[in-house]
């Protein structure tokens, strides 16, 4: 995007020469909200933030931009461009730079890039305890869709009686996007296809047929199933939670009361939030901390 002046903050497109200056951003950001409010930080130290914003600020499929004064890098905005609904995240100012209308201005620029892909959605996911983020996307559009409680710990069942667990293969591909279509009007076709060249995808085979996938049981992956036995055999399977934990939506109390009563915790709430294409879910799902 050309570079936009307002007042004297410049919005412009990320490098990812800025991935330094944004993560250290990014991780004070997150770190102080948090402990205002009682929470551990989402990232576990500058360098994984840093780390982060390098890979969005340089690989196809996702769009940075900063926000700057006086040449001096003040906060950083990412929309995930891999599909029809597009996420838009993290957005982070430097703590020191706080009510200068930064945040409105980033996620105005990343807005406009969605509509600007053609998009049918965006959405988001925010901290449910940051009553200004909350006030900042409601008044730019954003709807609430579901209350959402971030899940970590060590499951205690490892088996579910007629599921069958295994890392997803390539030749899954089409059926977990058929899935996909079917709980919730689109596919998530890129994200599945890296995850699997990764190898942290898993499928839930059951029946003769796979009814429940993952990109990765934690805070960066999303899962999809026809129901919350299918998502219990996802979660009952992994090793580790990777990150502060898994998105879980709180209104299905069955699964949630599941986890409690297998040894996971709550850590924090979290809010899905959207505009644009939303149908509620026809099939349980675990969201990203993206959407």
């Amino acid at each position: 995007m050309s570079s936009v002046v307002q007042d004297d903050v410049v919005i412009r497109g990320a490098v990812p020469e800025d991935a330094a200056a944004c993560g250290q951003i990014c991780f004070d950001a997150f770190s102080t909200i948090n402990a205002a409010h009682g929470f551990p930080c989402d990232l576990p130290s500058a360098q994984a933030a840093i780390h982060l914003l390098s890979v969005m600020f340089s690989v196809p499929g996702f769009y940075g931009v900063v926000a700057e004064s006086e040449g001096r890098i003040l906060g950083s905005n990412v929309l995930v461009e891999q599909g029809v609904i597009q996420g838009v995240g993290p957005i982070t100012i430097d703590p020191k730079t706080q009510n200068r209308g930064l945040g409105r201005k980033l996620m105005q620029a990343v807005m406009d890039r969605a509509r600007e892909n053609g998009a049918a959605g965006t959405r988001l996911v925010q901290a449910a305890f940051h009553n200004r983020s909350l006030s900042l996307y409601t008044s730019l559009g954003f709807d609430i869709r579901e209350p959402l409680s971030c899940v970590q710990g060590k499951i205690r069942e490892q088996i579910v009686a007629g599921c069958a667990v295994r890392p997803a293969q390539l030749s899954d591909q089409a059926a977990c996007n058929d899935l996909s279509r079917h709980v919730h009007g689109f596919d998530r076709d890129v994200e599945l296809a890296q995850a699997i060249q990764q190898g942290t995808a898993r499928v839930v085979e059951r029946g003769g047929s796979i009814t429940a996938y993952t990109t990765n049981l934690g805070f960066f992956g999303h899962a999809t199933a026809e129901t919350n036995v299918d998502l219990q055999a996802l979660i009952a399977s992994a090793e580790s939670i990777a990150g502060p934990g898994f998105l879980l939506p709180s209104r299905n109390t069955a699964l949630l009361r599941w986890c409690l009563a297998n040894g996971l915790r709550v850590v924090q709430p979290m809010t899905l939030m959207s505009t644009g294409l939303y149908s509620d879910p026809s099939g349980a799902w675990l969201p990203s901390i993206v959407f």
